[in-house]
């Protein structure tokens, strides 16, 4: 009980507040209302204007990808990403159980089926070895791709989530899913900025996604991003999402079922203007971070840390209690007294629309469930 006591005390301090304190807030102290209005003189508020191209080409280079596409949600731009890679209905698609739901569903908006495969205890992110026990057991190679022998469907792609901005062991992964030909589409949508050794996340993968929701590292209120080093792909991911319409100069011309899922230039202003002080905002995290490492050193509550070969973002930064009761106490303790803490997500397999669906053993997933909890996170 002390060491929550000291821990709740520590937070306020730390973010100088005895008011409520949450768990995430944004940062607008950059150019944020200038380019706004800046918008909003032009009358380009829609999916047109100078502030999407330029958000393209500054994420394009954040991530050194060949191409980025700005999009409604980072769940849109999985969604797409998905079908890009080529997943078509009734096929199955790897993924973690510890992972937001958007992850889930995007796979099903495909009409695909996740299969539900364990964590690395260190990075809480999917297991390379999972998939390669998953694999050696039920995976058969044919000429066009991954079958699954227990169901007879194609895995058609492995869909790694960077939880909390922690890079997943990719080369590990790469290596993986390359012997048995299945694509990688990366969820990146919490890593933005974060690198796996020297390479940003996002840009391993076939394709790789953000997401610029209000509670992320950088935000424009909603907005999403899909990011490729294959132009093709990319060109195509952009013909998608703005509805298939081919070019005319009056005429509408679609010749594909695609989506209306194009960022408006409102929101890609008030991205720009975030991208602008990403640096500054992981540089502010990760001093943060080193704070709330010794804070925790030697408390018996560990603060989860980057791995090697890794640089972290710390978009929610963690704790690892004891137990689930240990978790408990300090989730009703920490809430009571006005600082905004959450357990990290229940597993996908638990949810009644997924429950079906086939998994591993979760030991590690499980284990994490029941002891990370996210503590306040914000820039200072």
């Amino acid at each position: 009980m002390k060491h929550i006591e000291n821990t709740i005390s520590f937070i306020k301090d730390l973010y100088g507040a005895d008011a409520f304190i949450p768990l995430h807030a944004p940062n607008f102290s950059g150019n944020e209302k200038e380019y706004l209005l800046n918008t909003i003189d032009s009358t380009f508020v829609s999916s047109v204007g100078k502030y999407v191209d330029e958000f393209e080409e500054k994420m394009q280079s954040i991530t050194a990808a060949a191409k980025a596409i700005a999009v409604v949600n980072g769940t849109a731009a999985l969604q797409v990403a998905l079908r890009l890679a080529g997943v078509q209905s009734g096929d199955e698609v790897i993924t973690q159980a510890l992972t937001f739901v958007a992850t889930a569903n995007a796979i099903a908006y495909n009409n695909a089926t996740p299969i539900f495969l364990d964590v690395d205890l260190d990075t809480m992110g999917l297991s390379p070895k999972a998939v390669e026990n998953f694999l050696e057991e039920y995976g058969e190679l044919r000429e066009d791709g991954c079958y699954n022998k227990k169901t007879g469907k194609k895995i058609a792609a492995c869909v790694p989530m960077h939880t909390f901005g922690f890079p997943v062991h990719m080369d590990e992964l790469i290596a993986v899913c390359e012997k048995w030909k299945i694509p990688i589409v990366e969820d990146a949508a919490e890593s933005l900025g974060s690198e796996y050794k020297g390479k940003p996340t996002g840009s391993l993968g076939k394709l790789g996604v953000f997401s610029f929701n209000g509670n992320k590292i950088v935000t424009c209120g909603g907005g999403g991003a899909i990011v490729t080093n294959d132009e093709d792909l990319g060109t195509r991911a952009k013909y998608l999402t703005t509805t298939a319409k081919k070019p005319h100069p009056y005429e509408y011309v679609h010749d594909m079922l695609g989506y209306n899922y194009r960022m408006p230039n409102l929101n890609a202003a008030l991205a720009c203007a975030q991208l602008e002080q990403l640096d500054g905002f992981i540089s502010k995290k990760r001093e943060i971070a080193l704070a709330y490492k010794s804070f925790f050193n030697g408390s018996g509550i560990k603060f989860r840390t980057e791995t090697p070969d890794t640089n972290v973002n710390y978009w929610l930064m963690c704790v690892e209690l004891e137990n689930k009761k240990e978790r408990n106490l300090f989730l009703e303790e920490t809430n009571a007294n006005s600082v905004m803490t959450r357990p990290i997500w229940q597993l996908m397999f638990r949810l009644p629309m997924y429950e079906h669906c086939q998994k591993d053993t979760q030991e590690n997933a499980i284990y994490l469930e029941e002891r990370i909890v996210n503590i306040p996170s914000s820039v200072r």
